[in-house]
């Protein structure tokens, strides 16, 4: 286990992802648990990787969920339903990580859903150098329709007390209250994120735990594969 600042783990991951040697685009996973801060590592260490000279593409699971009616078809607050409809991963295949990945032609879309409107997204179609690299973030990214898609997972962790805080302030609104945030947390995330780690166990599939804790003091471990 190391601790330090956030730059020191920023600088670390960045070295983790540069040893990764491939012919053709590295593809990292950022998972973890909703509100545990995996978008803001990814989005720090895209900066660091992009300073470095690298090709970063960002992309998230968020804008490859499937449409409501087929994600709540067990009910807004089922986490079954979470775990289980909520996510196209044939068009995540399709269009990304198979593209991206051993014999791709690297022509790639970051994104097929619109969640505001509920709508297909029109994505240009890109072409990534070789050398880029994907960090992708979101939840269940360990799961077996996705393990063998990754060069590099990382899992960010932190105690639910600490995830639940920051959820209530991140996604209370003028019609949302924080008590409505938690009740959906406990009735919908948290139980499906219970499935996860009891049948997936994620941190026995990452490369590198991060412990989120106090994102301004983090630790992390590699883990041996």
């Amino acid at each position: 286990m190391e601790n330090g600042t956030r730059s020191e783990l920023l600088t670390r991951l960045a070295e983790v992802v540069g040893s990764v040697a491939n012919a053709h685009p590295t593809r990292v996973a950022v998972d973890g648990p909703p509100a545990v801060g995996k978008t803001t590592l990814a989005d720090e260490l895209a900066v660091v990787l992009r300073e470095q000279g690298r090709d970063v593409i960002r992309a998230t699971i968020e804008d490859f969920l499937t449409p409501r009616s087929q994600r709540y078809r067990r009910g807004e607050d089922s986490a079954e339903g979470c775990y289980h409809d909520s996510f196209d991963f044939d068009a995540l295949h399709g269009v990304l990580l198979d593209p991206l990945g051993p014999g791709g032609d690297r022509r790639f879309q970051q994104a097929v859903y619109d969640r505001d409107t509920d709508t297909p997204r029109s994505e240009p179609i890109r072409s990534a150098p070789a050398d880029a690299v994907l960090l992708f973030d979101g939840v269940f990214l360990m799961r077996p329709e996705l393990i063998e898609r990754w060069d590099l997972r990382i899992f960010v962790s932190a105690p639910f007390e600490n995830t639940l805080a920051r959820a209530r302030t991140r996604d209370q609104t003028s019609s949302r209250s924080a008590a409505e945030v938690e009740r959906r947390y406990r009735s919908r995330y948290m139980p499906s994120q219970q499935f996860y780690f009891d049948t997936v166990r994620p941190t026995d599939h990452a490369d590198i735990v991060v412990h989120n804790d106090d994102p301004h003091r983090p630790a992390w471990e590699a883990q041996p594969r």
